[in-house]
């Protein structure tokens, strides 16, 4: 079973008004992080990145200068990710919808695509407890920054792929089937 671990920065929270400036991918087969299978690229929104955003992310408007639009950016990121399933935390809510409104906005054809948001591991583990940001489950897991940057798209997607793989490790040890459920995402053709 292949997936790919992935996750965006963004210019704000609305799928419908800000923009994606940086996409990360990183492969895992059978559970085990694929280190050397690895996607990055910064994207240039139309617009500007405020200074909050920059300061937040560490993401500015000299890193996406000369970077691919956001269409160009998630084909070949579609391109990256072949026919694995996705997986992003708070994919759901944030991810997924930018992507879509992303290839609307562009006018992109689509693709149906599997999907998983890791929310779900963490929640059928934990239950309600303590809520389930990716900052509470590397606490519970005991995981550090190992050098990555958060809300840098590059760092956050190997220490999502770290917590994915020992949450995965901890639902069904040596599975090699789905222990949550697996939704419907869309990506470029």
């Amino acid at each position: 079973m292949e997936v790919v671990v992935f996750d965006l920065e963004t210019t704000g929270l609305s799928p419908y008004i800000d923009e994606i400036i940086q996409i990360a991918g990183m492969r895992m087969r059978a559970g085990r992080v694929v280190e050397t299978d690895f996607f990055s690229t910064y994207v240039k929104p139309v617009g500007s990145i405020s200074s909050f955003i920059s300061s937040y992310t560490g993401i500015s408007n000299a890193h996406v200068k000369k970077a691919p639009r956001a269409g160009n950016a998630l084909c070949e990121f579609s391109d990256f990710v072949g026919d694995a399933t996705l997986i992003a935390h708070n994919g759901q809510r944030f991810d997924m919808p930018f992507i879509r409104e992303a290839c609307l906005r562009e006018r992109l054809p689509t693709r149906n695509i599997d999907f998983v948001d890791s929310i779900s591991f963490s929640r059928k583990i934990w239950g309600g407890r303590g809520g389930h940001s990716l900052d509470a489950v590397m606490s519970r897991l005991q995981i550090t920054e190992h050098g990555n940057r958060r809300h840098d798209a590059r760092g956050d997607v190997r220490i999502l792929a770290e917590a994915v793989h020992l949450m995965w490790s901890q639902l069904c040890p040596g599975c090699q089937t789905w222990p949550v459920p697996r939704r419907r995402g869309i990506l470029p053709k």
